[in-house]
């Protein structure tokens, strides 16, 4: 069976295959262009493998007491798949200005390593251990990681293909 960050990766490198530097830098007025968009969740995916390579490190899940608005959060994204419009990212998630080419080339190898340290704290601490929090979603085990970056990514991959005109 073909894991979530699998199909993600597959779906992001067919969003993204083919297109010129010029279809990255396009978006309508006030979004993000598909390089932003990269960017981004490049920024998501390094964000979360520094809560797991700690997580690691320290030998110890880091996650809160989970709170009645994270089970319904969760259960809207994770089980219903329903990733809300609208909302601003964090400052440390919005795009800084990469170049479109290096937000190409770093965001399937940062997903990889993403799927690794998610399959080593699974190893070490179970599958139903809710390893770090999630800033909207509260605590996640491995699984429902791999579960957020699909429903997360794949959003953005509909706004890519849109972007680049392979709707």
């Amino acid at each position: 069976m073909e894991s979530h960050l699998d199909r993600l990766r597959r779906e992001l490198e067919d969003a993204i295959n083919g297109a010129s530097s010029t279809d990255l830098s396009r978006a309508p007025v006030g979004k993000w262009n598909t390089a932003q968009i990269l960017e981004h969740l490049l920024l998501t995916y390094q964000n979360t493998n520094r809560g797991l390579a700690k997580c690691l490190k320290q030998g110890a899940p880091l996650a809160t007491a989970g709170k009645l608005k994270d089970h319904v959060a969760t259960l809207l994204v994770l089980k219903l798949g329903y990733m809300p419009g609208g909302r601003k990212a964090p400052e440390r998630l919005s795009p800084r200005g990469m170049l479109p080419e290096e937000a190409r080339q770093t965001i399937i190898p940062e997903l990889q390593k993403m799927g690794s340290a998610l399959d080593d704290c699974e190893r070490k601490f179970g599958t139903q251990t809710k390893i770090i929090d999630h800033l909207f979603l509260g605590p996640l085990t491995a699984d429902e990681w791999r579960r957020f970056h699909w429903v997360h990514g794949h959003h953005h991959a509909r706004q890519i293909r849109e972007r680049i005109g392979k709707s």
